[in-house]
Parts: C-alpha cells; structure tokens; sequence
C-alpha cells in the first residue's frame, strides 16, 4: 500500500453484525462447555463442542475466514422446524441435514439471539449424550 492509498475500511453495518455475532458465539460456546462432561476441540481448524467424544455443536471459526454460525443436531420437530426459519438457515452439509443436523448463520439481520441458540444446543446435547449425562443436567 502507498502512504496515499486509503486502508479497506468495511462498512460499519458489517463490523456491527459481525461484533454482535461474535458475542453471540462467545456466549453459545460458554453456555455448550458448561454442560457435564462437555469438551472442546478444533478438528478441521474450526471449533466444537463434544460431549462422549461425540460433536454436539460445531461453533465454526471466528477468524473472519468463513462467515460465523454454528451446525448442531435438532431431533425435536418443533424446534427443527423453529430453527430452520432463521435468516440462511439450511439443513447442514454432507449429509448431516438428513439425521436433523441444521447451520444457522450469526451474522444475518434478524439470527436468533444468544438465548434461543443456547436453547438449541442445549437441545443438541440432550440428542448427543448419554442418558448419564442428561439425568446429572436435568439434576441442576
């Protein structure tokens, strides 16, 4: 770069979006690692969530290298269908769609908030975990 060229400034709507979806993400990824027995790991550069060595919630990257969102698995009609009403959201790649597995973009206008995401991987987990691992959740 010159010193007369200006540096690329995004327009500020973008880095709102992307500031508040970045909260969202770092309050989904608090809430899912606060669930027993939960853990997390970077397979494929991006984060996860696992409970049993299983992935109940892949949470992305943060890097600005892909746009931010989270793919986890809603077994639950309603919230299935609740989820699937999100802005861009999608039943999940590589066949994961079909076993209930949906991504929800967090930097669309209108994305769900923190509380309805936490919901859902709550709901996620619950698909995931073993019975031992629910009943000391629902004992909290």
């Amino acid at each position: 770069m010159t010193p007369c060229e200006e540096p690329h400034q995004e327009p500020e709507a973008a880095v709102a979006a992307t500031e508040t979806a970045l909260k969202k993400w770092e309050k989904v990824r608090e809430f899912a690692l606060g669930l027993p027995s939960a853990t997390e790991d970077f397979p494929w550069g991006e984060t996860v969530a696992k409970v049993n060595k299983k992935v109940f919630v892949f949470l992305g990257v943060t890097d600005g290298s892909y746009p931010m969102g989270m793919t986890l698995k809603l077994k639950d009609e309603a919230a299935h269908a609740h989820a699937m009403t999100s802005p861009g959201a999608e039943p999940a790649g590589y066949g994961l769609g079909k076993a209930g597995w949906v991504s929800i973009p967090l930097e669309e206008k209108g994305s769900p908030a923190a509380e309805l995401l936490c919901d859902w991987v709550e709901e996620s987990y619950r698909t995931i975990a073993p019975k031992k691992l629910i009943a000391e959740l629902d004992a909290r």
